[in-house]
């Protein structure tokens, strides 16, 4: 995107925040990331203070059910043989944090991805290698053997991954913007 990034751990227990909506749930995730961030940025020298503070979090959605990271080999594979034919929805939410003003910007996205069959051979040599399978939905979409059984994808690739490229970069601006006004 064109901007130095500090990447650091927020260090929480996902599991311990819940929330029926998923919508609710990756908000909810992304703030508690933030939180937590600050206050490790409290014990840093105030020269190495990033501007913005940058969190997000996704969850997949199928058949109206939340699906995180799997929690055994069993779940990602009842996980992938749920997306079958079907689809599913990568429900995103970022929070852009001015660490100068504690101002925050958020939004979501929410991209479509609609699946050809999957074959069980696939999902066994998948779940098998795991690999593929440590990721929020339980399957990596974004690798090369994964791609010939999307079928749609309505939504960008970036936002699959989990961090939605236009919607970030509008918050950003959005946040510079602000502090550029004070």
């Amino acid at each position: 995107m064109g901007y130095e990034f500090t990447v650091m751990s927020a260090d929480i227990d996902e599991r311990a925040v819940r929330r029926e909506k998923p919508e609710e749930l990756v908000k909810a995730l992304a703030e508690a990331k933030a939180d937590a961030i600050q206050l490790n940025l409290c014990d840093r020298d105030s020269r190495d203070l990033p501007t913005l503070l940058i969190t997000s979090d996704q969850v997949k959605v199928s058949k109206g059910v939340i699906r995180e990271r799997p929690r055994s080999t069993e779940e990602a594979r009842e996980f992938i043989k749920g997306y079958s034919g079907d689809v599913a929805f990568a429900v995103n939410y970022v929070l852009v944090t001015n660490l100068s003003t504690g101002d925050t910007k958020g939004g979501w996205d929410i991209p479509e991805i609609y699946f050809h069959h999957i074959p069980d051979e696939f999902i066994d040599k998948v779940v098998k290698e795991g690999g593929m399978t440590c990721v929020a939905g339980g399957l990596r979409l974004i690798h090369p053997s994964a791609l010939p059984f999307i079928k749609e994808l309505v939504g960008t690739m970036d936002s699959v991954r989990g961090l939605p490229r236009n919607l970030t970069e509008k918050l950003i601006r959005e946040s510079l913007q602000e502090t550029a006004e004070m």
